[in-house]
């Protein structure tokens, strides 16, 4: 820190050029017009300022680092309980990185561990992002930290969303609604339709068309691709029973099902689920159709799709505390379930399911395609009527 006093009266200014000389160390000696010095400075303003020297100077006490060029100054005198010490605090700010929107985001990992320090240091840092016409400020606070959100609360931060471990809080600096995004507003299932080929076949017909159903008074959405009229299928469907389900579903021999997790495919998912809740492997075919309902947990949409997976193993091996039984059960058996017969979802994707099985019906395969856009591999699901390399310049549109 380069500390510098601007104005100085006469009389302080005497103080520094009538002071001597050490001969044995060499250094001016004034402190016999300490006194006087003082006395000057409570009859004359002193303007202490400062500029940083490094550009980026962490205080690894407090966790907040100074900007580079961002200075202040204050008065200094000895009247109205203003200090009058010739060290100033500085104004810092939390250390962030901007992101490509205008915003910043705040290094969750470098926050000031005491709430006066985080309390000092949010207050300069919405200024100096105000001052610097940021935009959106993402305030990651770990649950060590909980008792930090308040005082973000009280600075102005809105709450965004929550996972185990933390909570994310964001902050609007610009003049109306905010443009951030909002949280994640659906969640995703899938569920493992597992066909074990026996000795037995059948033939028999359905129509498949697409439609509202309702269940447990939602309404959704079944996709499909469209009619068929034969079916043929193998016989045998790998089921389970749940140890705790609602009282509608007791007794009930259903598909395994489960939850994607973070950063998981489709068909990874489906494949686990099986595993976790049989023993069994698999591998996956295609997704045969997808379910949308709203509402569902905590006021989220729900994306529900249902795979056909080819079994690897056949041999059950339940391990799963949520999983009561598992079995496999004919499939025309599975079918003659009263829950199943009365409820058009469930009856109608077993019909896409064994339409599918009689090779008229043609569901979603998982390709990796990169994007210019954002240059990164995802996965596209769609029907495959010629193979090709869909990331070649040559494909078409």
């Amino acid at each position: 820190m380069e500390l510098k006093l601007l104005q100085l009266d006469s009389t302080s200014k005497s103080i520094f050029d009538s002071s001597e000389v050490s001969a044995s160390t060499g250094r001016r000696s004034c402190s016999s017009s300490l006194k006087q010095l003082r006395r000057s400075c409570r009859c004359f303003p002193v303007t202490c300022s400062y500029s940083r020297r490094t550009t980026n100077n962490m205080d690894l006490s407090s966790g907040i680092t100074g900007t580079s060029g961002f200075s202040s100054s204050y008065p200094i005198n000895g009247r109205n309980g203003v200090r009058s010490s010739p060290y100033v605090n500085e104004l810092r700010v939390l250390e962030a990185v901007d992101d490509e929107y205008g915003g910043v985001l705040v290094n969750a990992n470098r926050l000031p561990l005491k709430r006066n320090a985080f309390t000092s240091a949010l207050r300069s840092s919405l200024f100096h992002w105000k001052s610097t016409g940021k935009k959106g400020v993402w305030l990651k606070l770990p649950v060590e930290l909980a008792d930090f959100v308040p005082i973000a609360v009280k600075e102005g931060f809105e709450y965004h969303h929550a996972e185990r471990g933390y909570v994310m809080l964001t902050y609007w600096i610009p003049e109306g609604p905010s443009l951030l995004p909002a949280n994640a507003s659906h969640q995703v299932g899938v569920g493992g339709f597992v066909i074990n080929q026996h000795n037995e076949a059948w033939f028999t017909t359905y129509l498949v068309h697409g439609g509202f159903w309702s269940l447990k008074g939602l309404e959704f959405t079944v996709y499909i691709m469209y009619d068929m009229n034969l079916v043929y299928c193998w016989n045998q469907v790998l089921v389970v029973q749940e140890t705790f389900c609602s009282p509608t579903c007791e007794g009930l021999w259903k598909l395994p099902t489960g939850f994607i997790l973070e950063s998981e495919e489709i068909y990874e998912g489906a494949v686990r689920e099986v595993k976790e809740e049989t023993g069994v492997d698999s591998e996956f075919v295609e997704v045969i159709a997808f379910r949308h309902a709203h509402n569902v947990a905590f006021e989220k949409s729900d994306l529900f799709f249902i795979c056909m997976l080819r079994p690897i193993s056949t041999q059950i091996m339940v391990e799963d505390h949520e999983i009561q039984a598992a079995k496999w059960m004919k499939l025309e058996e599975f079918m003659e379930q009263p829950l199943i017969q009365g409820d058009k979802m469930f009856k109608k994707i077993m019909d896409i399911c064994i339409a599918r099985l009689g090779r008229r019906y043609c569901g979603l395969n998982p390709h990796k395609v990169v994007s210019k856009f954002d240059g990164k591999e995802s996965t596209l699901y769609y029907n495959v009527v010629e193979e090709e390399d869909c990331n070649s310049d040559s494909s078409s549109n």
